[in-house]
Order: structure tokens, then sequence, then C-alpha cells
């Protein structure tokens, strides 16, 4: 995609559609109390007009899912990336023991679209069906919001409504550093490694599982890796001869041992340079860092910078 094809899309804003996600329906007396102990996120801040981001951890800290938890009248809704449609419902039913809490899987029952809004707008979403929910969702760092909808409905956006793809949505979160499952939100890493400590959990409503965890490197400041966004120093030649791939080796300069990886790359479409995401040692990030990523003589120069996060919240 070129860079005005690019600004065009930002300008427009669209619809993405996001029905494959599972979607987890919690009910009961105890949904809420049971919930909080199982997800790094304050549920009480999930309305029916405003989603929250959470993960799921476990005992040691580590991430084991995440999703956007949304609540109506006698339910809280989790929805997650598809993938984890068979191992994140099984973890969180194992817990509910002598709670008055069910939990089903309505992820073939229901709907969900998201309205991107246009860069550096926001308005409301444009009109949707009479029988569809909207809710607040920031999910890529700016204004956003879902549109619920029964799946029996089938509807769909007019037929000259802008769509965003999902290599175009990939493009997007990349760019805006917003860290996802699998890629950077895995078993490997606890949440502050990623920098979801500003929007995606609490250290105040009470125990979680693997809070102990992960209230101490909130207290120590200490774990092993750190999320970084990068870009390329230069814009290679068009085409490239070659590229970064999630998984190359991230280096310091004049040294021998890498001391990180890339998890997720894209080409900005804009300035058409390299533009990702990379796990690396604490110990080796001082601010506004240069590193090289790659092997041997492809290794390409890196500019580093801290991911900042708030603007999701």
């Amino acid at each position: 995609m070129d860079a005005s094809t690019w600004q065009q899309k930002m300008q427009a804003g669209g619809w993405v559609d996001l029905s494959r996600r599972a979607k987890l329906c919690f009910t009961g007396a105890d949904r809420l109390r049971f919930l909080n102990g199982q997800l790094t996120q304050e549920v009480r801040l999930a309305t029916n007009e405003r989603a929250v981001p959470t993960c799921v951890t476990d005992l040691k800290g580590k991430i084991v899912g995440e999703g956007w938890l949304t609540a109506r009248a006698d339910t809280l809704v989790l929805d997650a990336d598809a993938d984890l449609a068979e191992t994140i419902g099984p973890r969180l039913e194992r817990y509910i023991i002598a709670d008055d809490v069910e939990m089903v899987d309505h992820t073939d029952d229901w709907a969900l679209w998201h309205w991107l809004a246009p860069e550096g707008a926001t308005e409301a979403p444009p009109p949707g069906p009479e029988d569809g929910n909207w809710v607040a969702a920031p999910r890529w760092g700016a204004p956003g919001w879902d549109l619920w909808l029964p799946a029996s409905a089938r509807w769909q956006p007019a037929a000259d409504a802008p769509l965003w793809t999902a290599e175009e949505v990939e493009c997007l979160r990349v760019l805006r550093g917003i860290p996802a499952w699998p890629a950077e939100l895995n078993a490997d890493h606890f949440p502050p490694e990623a920098g979801l400590e500003a929007y995606a959990m609490s250290f105040t409503k009470g125990c979680y599982m693997g809070q102990e965890v992960l209230s101490r490197i909130k207290t120590t400041g200490k774990m092993p890796q750190r999320l970084v966004a990068w870009r390329s120093a230069a814009a290679p030649p068009d085409p490239p001869s070659a590229g970064i791939a999630a998984g190359a080796s991230v280096w310091l300069p004049g040294t021998e041992q890498p001391v990180g990886a890339v998890t997720s790359v894209v080409r900005d479409p804009a300035s058409r340079q390299w533009v990702g995401m990379a796990y690396v040692k604490q110990s080796a990030l001082p601010e506004d860092s240069r590193l090289l990523v790659g092997a041997d003589l492809t290794k390409l120069t890196l500019q580093i910078h801290p991911i900042q996060l708030s603007s999701v919240s």
C-alpha cells in the first residue's frame, strides 16, 4: 500500500469484523467477585458503554490469555483472540468451585464489529442496526466502538462502507505499538514487560492469580525483558532486497551476543521504513538507544523508543 492510499484509509476510518473472536459470558451473583480474582483488570471498570482490556495470568504471573471485558445488565462478557477459544475458557472455568457463577461460550451466537474512528476524530460511530449494542473500545490506541448484535441478524456494513482487512489492521497495530496475542502477549512474558500496567492491570483491587509476583515487579521495577517499539534508521530499497521477520535477533552494536528478538514487523506505508516491536533485555536498554537487527553482514540499524500505552486507557 502506498502512502497516499494509507492516508486515505486513516482519514476515512472504517469497519473491522471481529466476529471470529471467542466470546465468554459470565452470569451469576458472584460473577464480578470471581472475575476480579482471575483477571488483571479492575472488573468494575467494564460497563455496558465501555469495554476495558485485561489479561489472564497463571500463578507465576505469566500471560495465558488477554481480551476485552464488557458488562451488561446481568452478564460480564470477555472477548478474546480466536486462537484462545479452546484454552482460556477451561482455564477460567477450572476455578469456578463454590461460586454462584456460570460461564457459557457464546462465540457463535454473537457478531462483533468494530468501528475504527477516522484519524483525529472523536465523534460517535455511524448508525447501526436497531438490535445492536454500541460499546466504546479503543482497541488500537484511538477512539473506536464495538457493535454487538445477534449472529442471527446477519448484519453487514453498507456496501459502500469502508472495510479494513486483517493485514491493514495488523499494520495499524504495529505502527501504534499495541501488543497482541500471541506475538507479544504469551506465556513467556509478564504483563508489565509488555507495558500493560499502564492500562490493563490493577494493583489496588485485591488478590488475583499471579498478583503477588506482579506486585513485586511493580515495587522493584525489575523484569527480565521489556517490550520496545523500533523503526529502521533508513528506508530499504523499494522493493526491499531483504526484510526483517518476527524472531530475528536484536543486538547491541559492537557485541556478539543477541539481547532480544523481534516480535512484530510491518513496513510503514508513509516512510517505507521497517517498524515493529521487540523484547529486549532490560539491562540493554538505555533510553534513546540504537540496536541492530539481523545476523552477520545483514544487520540493520534500529532506532528504539519506549512504548507509550496510556493513550489506549
